[in-house]
Order: structure tokens, then C-alpha cells, then sequence
């Protein structure tokens, strides 16, 4: 796949489940900057882990996401929250895989994962209730169709559920899950090494306008686990002189 249909892929899948407030407005200055480097965004979540987390989840649009995808699209995202200062306060930045576990946001996330586990909670309650739990069936239309495991005696065992009305959707981590997750990652690997290497810039070579110069708040730390995947972090934002 060439950079250019990646775009394209990209673009015309556009996330159903998205953020609010403060992640909302850093989802929206920092999609575009993916969608150039041939990236779709996942999600951004704020937190206060560490005094302040910003998560950034990340992927190609064939679900693929390793170190050096992290490392490209935090390089890219610095400068510019560098300059936006979202955080008004010193913050760390994750630039992270989805991870085996991951959050569904597109229509393609649902049916990419069709027969798995996944929990969901609404934003507008279907029938009194916001949390569901079950196997995903399937696609129809706009809904997403869940076999229930949390239904009460007297409900119906199957429910279709808006995926926009969704304030968040997730795989539940399962053996088969695992399996699967594994067969799609050694699949992507084989796949990227049969692409021809890029040339690496000499030292002190500028970097291309899509691979900004690294962020000026020291070195990463990369680490991994089963639910997260790869995760690189930075630290940014104020460092309190001016405060």
C-alpha cells in the first residue's frame, strides 16, 4: 500500500466514537498531522496519571502500530503541542499502539473483530441501561449487534446498539483474542520487511516536514504490556517557571 491510498484509507473511515473536552480539542489539532504521515488517530485521553498524562493511541490504517511508528508520530506531535500548549501545566505525552485490548472507534474496528468479546458503555441508555458485555456479532447499518452475557432473566439475549451513542467500546482480552493479535502482528511484520528500507538522514541532517526535529523535553522511554502495547513517553508542556 502506498503512502497515498493509506491516506485515503484513512480519510474515508472516519471514527464514530470520539472524545469530549479538552481530549476532544487536542484530537482535533492532531488528526490531520496523522492523516499526513498516513496515521488514524484512535483516541486521546487526558489523565491524571503522573500529575498529567495525554495518551495518544495510534495505528495504520491496516491496524498495524510498532516502535518506530510510535517514535515518527511523536515527533511529528511535539513541536505542535509545543506551540498549542493544550496543558496548561507540565504534562506527559504517550504516543501508543491500541494494543490487543483495544478501543473500537470505526465502523472497520467492528467488523474487523466481529466474534470477539467487547464491553461498551453508551452515552444515551438503551432500554434503562448504559453498560453491555457480550460477542459481537456483527454490523448493520449503524448499529453494532451484541450477544448478551450480562442480560437479565426476561431481557432479549441479542441487542443492536448505535455505534455513534457509544461513549466507549472496547475488546475484552481472551485467548483467542491473543491469538489472533499475534497472527495479525507477525503478518505486519512480515509485510514490513519486505518493503525496501528508507535511507536514514546523516547526523544533523533536517528532518522532512512530516518528521519534525525531536521534542525538546529529553529522551523517550519506551515499554510495552499485553493490553497497551507499545507505549513511548515524553515529557512537556510548562515546567512551572513562568508560573
Amino acid at each position: 500500500m502506498t503512502q497515498v491510498s493509506a491516506i485515503l484509507e484513512a480519510d474515508t473511515d472516519p471514527r464514530l466514537i470520539v472524545e469530549q473536552g479538552i481530549s476532544a480539542r487536542i484530537a482535533a489539532m492532531i488528526e490531520p498531522v496523522l492523516l499526513d504521515l498516513a496515521y488514524r488517530l484512535v483516541r486521546v485521553r487526558v489523565s491524571g496519571i503522573d500529575g498529567c498524562t495525554v495518551q495518544i493511541m495510534a495505528e495504520r490504517p491496516d491496524g498495524s502500530m510498532n516502535v518506530a511508528d510510535c517514535e515518527t508520530v511523536s515527533r511529528a506531535l511535539s513541536p505542535l503541542l509545543d506551540a498549542t500548549d493544550p496543558i496548561e501545566r507540565a504534562y506527559r505525552l504517550e504516543v501508543s499502539s491500541p494494543g490487543m485490548d483495544r478501543p473500537l472507534v470505526r465502523r472497520s474496528d467492528f467488523e474487523r473483530y466481529v466474534g470477539h468479546r467487547v464491553k461498551m458503555e453508551m452515552a444515551i441508555a438503551v432500554d434503562g441501561r448504559r453498560r453491555f458485555r457480550g460477542v459481537l456479532l456483527g454490523v448493520e447499518g449503524e448499529f453494532a449487534r451484541i450477544r448478551r452475557e450480562d442480560a437479565a432473566p426476561g431481557e432479549p439475549p441479542e441487542v443492536l446498539l448505535r455505534i455513534a451513542d457509544m461513549a466507549e467500546a472496547k475488546l475484552v482480552l481472551t485467548e483467542a483474542l491473543i491469538t489472533e493479535s499475534l497472527r495479525r502482528a507477525k503478518a505486519a511484520e512480515r509485510a514490513a520487511e519486505a518493503k525496501p528500507k528508507p535511507e536514514r538522514p546523516a547526523a544533523g541532517e533536517r528532518l522532512g516536514s512530516n518528521q519534525p526535529r525531536a521534542h525538546r523535553s529529553g529522551s523517550d522511554d519506551f515499554h510495552t504490556n499485553p493490553g497497551d502495547g507499545l507505549i513511548l513517553g515524553r515529557s512537556g508542556g510548562h515546567d512551572g517557571s513562568n508560573s
